[in-house]
């Protein structure tokens, strides 16, 4: 299967994840994560040559499935006209993490503003105690990521980690699902909003202790509980968006990955 696939021969793991991917971006929006047409969210299939990715024309809260347009893993594929330009930082994030099937990369205000900084992430919320000590940054420029040495310098200040803070450019957040991806890009916007208005306290502010960190990891953020938030997420979406309720009904089979 090659990256160039007609659409139309998308297998239905891949139809279910076209329509995630928008679903995805249209949640972000309402998460405050918009910037014009900016930011990028992307999913692969497993064992798949290829990805889906929300294409370069479309803001967070325009995206449709028709928007989600399929690129190339291998940097060395030419890319689909309307892929955008940030489709380095994708590959080479999926390249580096074997684990990883969702990335979303967004310019939200409050994570921009936190990678400005030298602030580690604390516990001071719940999101905090997720991301606390797992979280590095990417210094090397805060330009647009648009060649793979640059992209693969991200990959390298990810390592292992959910998330990356951008020197002056926001984040990267990562997950073994768009799902999870989607849902902690959230989190980390939610937990570096809270931190930043913790700094303001005069007199300092308490966090979690390291047990608390682990369980709140545990129960808090664990698989379950994040599909619950997702679902939360495409609710708010249908809500805000009706007619979205009727993305990939056409195609019942067309059932994403877990």
């Amino acid at each position: 299967m090659t990256a160039r696939l007609d659409e139309a021969r998308l297998p239905p793991v891949a139809l279910g994840l076209r329509v995630q991917v928008a679903l995805a971006s249209r949640s972000l929006s309402l998460g405050g994560h918009d910037d014009f047409n900016q930011g990028q969210v992307s999913a692969r299939v497993p064992g798949a040559d290829y990805m889906l990715i929300k294409g370069a024309l479309k803001g967070f809260d325009e995206c449709t499935p028709e928007d989600v347009v399929v690129a190339p893993l291998d940097p060395d594929v030419p890319a689909p006209p309307l892929a955008p330009p940030e489709l380095p930082l994708h590959q080479a994030v999926y390249a580096a993490r074997p684990d990883v099937n969702g990335v979303v990369h967004s310019h939200a205000p409050h994570t921009l503003v936190f990678g400005a900084t030298d602030l580690p992430l604390r516990p001071v919320s719940h999101e905090g105690a997720y991301f606390e000590q797992r979280t590095g940054r990417f210094t090397m420029t805060s330009n647009t990521i648009l060649d793979m040495v640059t992209a693969r310098g991200v990959a390298d200040a990810l390592g292992g980690d959910p998330a990356v803070l951008l020197r002056n450019h926001g984040g990267v957040v990562v997950g073994r699902s768009v799902r999870h991806a989607t849902v902690h890009a959230h989190t980390l916007e939610r937990a570096c909003r809270l931190q930043l208005m913790a700094e303001q306290v005069p007199g300092g502010y308490h966090t979690s202790t390291p047990a608390d960190v682990l369980a709140k990891r545990e129960f808090i953020y664990g698989d379950l509980a994040v599909r619950s938030y997702w679902d939360h997420c495409v609710g708010r979406v249908r809500r805000t968006w009706p007619d979205t309720a009727e993305w990939g009904r056409r195609r019942p089979s067309a059932t994403p990955q877990p």
